[in-house]
């Protein structure tokens, strides 16, 4: 029996500009100066320079097009507080502003590595096309730990390509030949395979390694040695020497390009910078390499004009309608640009305002817990653009660079009632097990009575998460022969 039923639902839905704007929050520094550029090569309109509000765009009646039609309500994204004019502007350093040099990316970003070796490999123009989408799903540490059946469906939705696991599975072997080797491995037992496979197996310790990896994962994983030891037939010594070429392998091969205490390889772009200049903290946007952006003189002219002609035919019509959308392109995206560096902005010095006494020396004990309601609060900004404006950017401070995310942590009580960071008691936890005595490492137990010792009293399952999320392993597999 079928039944109609009238239904009433509220759907917002973005404009394109909106979902532009989204999109500008979202991505750090060196990505805006790319889209900056980007707009520049697409809109005629649009070229560097500081603005001349002298001049004037004349307003016409011919019908906008339509991604002009819906306008974009800027204050959903920042908040009316004043901000200095000039500091929304992309030079906002003074001539009288010391300079200190701030590290720029040198080399390529893994992903980048990844692409640059796949268009060494002689691929058809197909084959090519899925690895870069398998590509794009590896994460940093360097695992596609995303299942190739998904891929298999975001590829026929997103990019009507119709492919195979099995096909799939083939792209990803050429992959997996990549460096650094254990790239694009779906686990742990994978990538270790991958990286021995690139090793001379001839030789003893690295085949016996492979064995081990290959068919006592589960035992090597648990430390359970004397079972290795009495299923392969062999003495303490040889377990060691092959336990020896394991430890040396890569478990996060991405973090070959990630990890921030490699100094060889510098590759952050602060998107911030504060300094302590006799105790006073200053704060200012990176972006000494983006132009400043203003309308084309050109094009402004050439808008009056058409909008003054006299002639009305079809093929003016079609210029000024052409002339106008990219003039209004123009003036959008520099309002837009505008309101992202306020917004950074407004949300990095409510997050400096909030973590004053840490920002002052480093110090990781100073932190106060803060989670993204905080700052939205604060602001009066939603907690998504909150996370928007926190994802992927990083300040430089003088005693390092640090992601946005670095300050966030939630709070517990001490035996005091005093409100704590999470971050303080990581601190003391990862202290505790790096001076530890490996041959007798700490139980969890045991930490809960040193930290209770300090003034914290944590149960033995918070002790347990803290250590997991530090990536620490139990004090059974920390446990050295």
């Amino acid at each position: 029996m079928l039944r109609q039923r009238l239904q009433q639902k509220l759907l917002q839905k973005l404009s394109p500009q909106q979902i532009q704007m989204i999109k500008l929050l979202e991505i750090p520094t060196m990505q805006l100066e790319q889209r900056i550029k980007a707009e520049i090569e697409d809109n005629p309109a649009l070229e560097e320079g500081l603005e001349n509000n002298d001049e004037e765009i004349i307003d016409t009646d011919t019908e906008p097009t339509n991604d002009n039609k819906e306008q974009i309500n800027l204050d959903d994204y920042s908040s009316a507080d004043e901000i200095p004019d000039y500091k929304l502007y992309t030079s906002n350093f003074s001539k009288d502003d010391k300079k200190n040099d701030i590290p720029f990316s040198i080399g390529s970003t893994f992903h980048d590595s990844l692409i640059d070796q796949l268009g060494l490999k002689e691929l058809s123009e197909r084959e090519y096309q899925l690895a870069k989408y398998i590509i794009g799903n590896i994460d940093d540490d360097g695992y596609l730990r995303r299942n190739l059946e998904s891929i298999v469906d975001d590829l026929a939705f997103s990019m009507n390509i119709k492919t195979t696991v099995e096909e799939l599975n083939r792209v990803l072997e050429i992959i997996h030949d990549f460096e650094p080797y254990g790239v694009g491995a779906r686990n742990l037992q994978e990538c270790l395979l991958i990286q021995l496979k690139h090793k001379d197996l001839k030789h003893e310790d690295v085949k016996l390694a492979y064995i081990i990896i290959k068919d006592y994962f589960n035992e090597f994983s648990k430390k359970h040695y004397e079972k290795i030891i009495d299923k392969l037939k062999i003495d303490e010594q040889r377990l060691k020497d092959a336990i020896n070429v394991i430890i040396k392998l890569n478990p996060k091969p991405g973090n070959t390009y990630y990890d921030p205490q490699n100094k060889d390889f510098e590759h952050i772009i602060p998107d911030f910078v504060i300094e302590n200049k006799d105790g006073e903290l200053l704060l200012s946007l990176n972006s000494k390499n983006m132009p400043d952006l203003r309308l084309n003189k050109e094009y402004s002219k050439m808008l009056t004009n058409y909008a003054k002609s006299k002639e009305k035919n079809k093929s003016n019509k079609e210029t000024l309608s052409f002339v106008k959308q990219k003039v209004e392109s123009a003036k959008w995206f520099i309002e837009a640009v505008k309101q992202r560096q306020n917004t950074l902005l407004l949300v990095m010095n409510t997050i400096l305002e909030f973590q004053r006494d840490y920002f002052q020396e480093g110090d990781e004990t100073r932190l106060r817990p803060m989670i993204l309601k905080d700052i939205a609060e604060r602001t009066g900004l939603d907690i998504s653009t909150i996370s928007r404006v926190v994802n992927s950017k990083y300040v430089q401070t003088h005693f390092g660079i640090f992601p946005l995310k670095h300050f966030f942590s939630e709070g517990i009580q001490n035996i005091e009632g005093e409100e704590i960071s999470t971050r303080e008691i990581k601190k003391i936890l990862s202290d505790c097990i790096e001076n530890e005595d490996k041959h007798n490492p700490l139980t969890d137990d045991k930490l809960v009575e040193i930290l209770k010792s300090k003034g914290y009293n944590i149960a033995r399952r918070t002790i347990a998460k803290y250590r997991e999320q530090m990536n620490i392993p139990v004090a059974r597999l920390r446990k050295q022969l």
